[in-house]
């Protein structure tokens, strides 16, 4: 079954000061380990910038293949909806996250890909997380969404067919947003070594 992967990265990072995609984590940074990760188990991996996005494009590690999206400062669908544009014809599922989760493991990647529901969402300690999967129908669903609707909007409507996957895995819940839950992220890391 054919799984491509979008990383939503084209946020203004206000709050963090500096790109997120940028930042250094595990020998790389956030979207190069990222990257590695959903590439194990998907193919293509796209990342989507808006904010600074011709600077960030130079710096893609291959074989991403990054996707500008100049709506991005209307939300997170829009960056979905670019990233989808970008594969032409749509794979059997697609999964999608946040840059600013990069310690999701690539065991969790895989407990996601064995469900095959119509929308997989990881949880930890309760609390849903990323990446989510999505199967065609759904990724059809949020191109025809407009532009002002929130991805949320596209989730809410198959509430029922949702299927959650409890994961220990806490890199599904980071949202690395300001420099001490950066700090705190490479603490983490630095304990599990």
């Amino acid at each position: 079954m054919s799984v491509a992967a979008i990383i939503l990265a084209a946020g203004e990072s206000r709050r963090m000061g500096r790109p997120k995609a940028l930042l250094p984590f595990r020998g790389g940074t956030f979207l190069s380990v990222l990257a590695g990760t959903l590439g194990r188990h998907c193919s293509p991996v796209y990342a989507v910038f808006g904010f600074e996005a011709e600077r960030l494009v130079t710096q893609t590690p291959p074989p991403v293949i990054a996707v500008e999206n100049p709506n991005y400062q209307l939300g997170m669908l829009t960056s979905l909806q670019a990233g989808l544009r970008a594969m032409g014809e749509l794979p059997e599922r697609v999964l999608f996250t946040l840059v600013d989760h990069p310690a999701v493991a690539s065991e969790t990647v895989g407990l996601l890909l064995e469900c095959e529901a119509l929308l997989v969402i990881p949880r930890y300690a309760g609390k849903r997380g990323h990446p989510v999967i999505i199967d065609r129908a759904i990724a059809i669903e949020v191109l025809a969404e407009p532009a002002s609707s929130k991805l949320n909007d596209v989730i809410d409507r198959h509430a029922a067919e949702i299927h959650y996957v409890d994961a220990n895995d806490a890199g599904v819940r980071d949202d690395i947003d300001d420099p001490s839950l950066y700090r705190d992220l490479l603490a983490r890391e630095e304990a599990r070594l």
